[in-house]
């Protein structure tokens, strides 16, 4: 007998706002996705802690409420309830699309492009740690090999960051990964400043009458935004030109257009761009420092960090290494000095009050490399997401800037971060230290000052809020005396290479919040089942499966990111809802190319969708399976 979601769907529809606040519904594999006439109507919170629904998302203009498999039913209780006489017409974007105004898309695509990579970003940045400690102790890279060796190690990943970053935005813009590997590698080529010098000597540093520059700083390395536009505009290209191009020549023929394209469009547009608004903030900020050093402090304190992310701190830089060349002082990067410190502090109330263990997994790197001055991974993997720590930290560091500057803190080289930059606050023509002394109290403060106004605010869920709250004493009545352990094995019902859970290009599968599991990008197009097993969804489009095993595991198995839109195009169905299935029997068959051809993911998740059933879900470890290898484990 079917199950009544008459209730359930009388709360969802209340707390959306009513009826009247619903513009349109539709519905995917997992998610109701409204279309409300005023989001600030609906009560979030409650619907996130509400049994029966497993999460909200606030995307792409609409307001989805993820429910799990047995979405169809709800779909039809919530229309039956708001009196919406629907066609049942599916939504064609599976995937979560940017979120609200521009800057709120900004932050998703910077974190959606990092996240891939903020483990060894963190680690990097720890390395570059250690090595400052080493430089402290008099080693170098003439006199220490392992100097030499760890220096490399902890700056190589920040020197080539814009291959990572292309590599990542490739991903997000839906491209070809390697041609977007091919223009990073271009930005960052060793030779081209000296071949750049040498053009500009002769004259000929221009392209059909456009100036060929490089950046402030001489060369792409380090830089983020760059290879990101650099990557977007490159996906765009290859979209069109893969259109326009015959199959049979579409394998060189589109990266060769798309790199040939991208690159020069690049070079010519993006550089001088990058290059005008970094001399238009060098002089704004020469100008506000002598009009005021104290709003100069509270302004480059408070925006450092955007500025870094820019990429535009190069504005700023160069006239600091200009000044101590020639003067043996500047204070024009002072206020810019303690920013890190400021995300120290923050990260550390987050540490202590967040109930994510993946945050506090990924925070406590961050908070290593903040100390020595390397604050990516803290503000792409946790604040920046989050927004109001990052908030916070830009605040605290605007007045900590100005307090820098009111007490004539100057620094006498350029290159100390995080701990290890208060050797050259020292005067060395006389040993004066008021200004490193000046810089400790503040370090102190801002520390002090970003912890304390964290600890006093909540702080954002990252990956999803708890969906229920017990009691102590409720949680102490649920603990059996004695419990059997029951496992069941389940193996893997694709052919491919196995993807981490958290990888997956989709906010609601790579959170958990459809339960544990793991996923297989696959190198074949069939698809068996993965146990002994009942049928309970078929998924009109085909793309997603629904089983539940004679051992009561309930399993989602969804083919590819984004492939409702295909409309069932390339799927193949051999089973219907409540049939019974043995371990190993062809399920449903799919065409890769087809979807390689839309730019679709064929990464496909299996997910345990009942994982509050069990007391953990144990997945494989190896890289690859083959159909039938051990896929995962569900433990009682």
């Amino acid at each position: 007998m079917a199950k009544d979601y008459t209730d359930l769907a009388t709360d969802i529809v209340a707390h959306v706002g009513g009826k009247e606040n619903i513009s349109s519904l539709k519905h995917c594999v997992t998610r109701l996705r409204f279309g409300l006439k005023d989001e600030a109507k609906a009560d979030t919170d409650y619907l996130k802690a509400r049994d029966g629904v497993v999460t909200v998302v606030q995307a792409g203009g609409q307001y989805q409420v993820v429910i799990g498999n047995h979405v169809p039913d709800v779909y039809a209780a919530v229309q039956k309830v708001a009196g919406i006489a629907g066609d049942g017409s599916l939504d064609i974007d599976e995937g979560d699309g940017p979120k609200g105004n521009l800057f709120e898309r900004f932050i998703d695509l910077l974190s959606g492009i990092f996240q891939a990579f903020l483990g060894p970003l963190a680690a990097a940045g720890i390395i570059k740690g250690i090595v400052a400690i080493m430089a402290s102790r008099g080693l170098t890279s003439d006199n220490s090999a392992v100097y030499a060796i760890l220096n490399a190690a902890g700056d190589g990943f920040f020197q080539y960051l814009p291959l990572l970053v292309a590599l990542t935005s490739a991903r997000k813009f839906k491209m070809n990964e390697f041609t977007a590997l091919a223009i990073g590698m271009a930005l960052i080529y060793p030779t081209l400043p000296g071949s750049l010098a040498t053009l500009k000597e002769a004259g000929l540093d221009n392209v059909f009458g456009i100036p060929f520059v490089l950046p402030t700083a001489g060369s792409y390395l380090s830089t983020v935004i760059p290879a990101i536009l650099a990557t977007w505009v490159a996906s765009i290209i290859e979209k069109n030109i893969r259109k326009v191009t015959p199959d049979v020549v579409k394998l060189f023929v589109v990266p060769f257009m798309t790199i040939l394209v991208a690159v020069p469009l690049t070079f010519l547009v993006v550089g001088p761009v990058a290059n005008f608004i970094s001399d238009m903030l060098s002089n704004t900020f020469t100008a506000i420092m002598n009009f005021s050093p104290l709003l100069y402090g509270l302004i480059l304190g408070a925006t450092w960090q955007v500025l870094v992310m820019f990429g535009m701190h190069w504005a700023v830089v160069p006239l600091a290494i200009m000044q101590v060349a020639s003067n043996g002082m500047s204070a024009i990067l002072v206020p810019a000095l303690l920013p890190n410190f400021t995300q120290t502090g923050v990260l550390l109330a987050i540490m202590l009050k967040t109930k994510e263990s993946k945050v506090k997994a990924v925070a406590m790197p961050a908070f290593v490399s903040s100390i020595f001055g390397v604050t990516e991974p803290a503000i792409y993997g946790v604040t920046l997401p989050m927004k109001t720590p990052f908030f916070i930290s830009c605040a605290v560091s605007g007045v900590i800037g100005a307090a820098m500057m009111f007490f004539n803190v100057t620094g006498y080289s350029v290159g100390g971060m995080g701990v290890f930059l208060y050797p050259s606050l020292v005067n060395p023509a006389d040993g004066e230290m008021s200004g490193m002394i000046a810089a400790i109290a503040l370090t102190i403060a801002a520390i002090v000052a970003s912890f304390a106004i964290q600890m006093a605010l909540p702080v954002p869920y990252l990956y999803g809020e708890p969906t229920e709250k017990k009691s102590v004493e409720s949680m102490k009545e649920s603990i059996p005396e004695l419990k059997e352990i029951k496992q069941e094995i389940i193996a893997s019902p694709l052919i491919g290479k196995v993807v981490k859970l958290e990888a997956v290009p989709d906010q609601v599968f790579a959170s958990g919040a459809m339960g544990k599991g793991i996923a297989i990008d696959p190198t074949e197009g069939i698809l068996l089942s993965p146990a002994k097993a009942e049928v309970t969804l078929v998924f009109p489009t085909k793309h997603a499966i629904g089983l539940r095993t004679e051992n009561g595991a309930e399993l989602l198995i969804h083919i590819g990111m984004d492939t409702v839109s295909l409309e069932g195009k390339g799927f193949q169905s051999f089973v219907e809802v409540g049939d019974q299935v043995e371990a190993g029997q062809k399920l449903l068959e799919f065409d890769l190319q087809q979807m390689k051809a839309a730019d679709l993911p064929a990464i496909s998740p299996i997910i345990v969708t009942n994982t509050a059933d069990y007391e953990d879900i144990l997945v494989t470890q190896e890289d690859q399976l083959n159909s039938g290898d051990y896929l995962l484990t569900t433990v009682k």
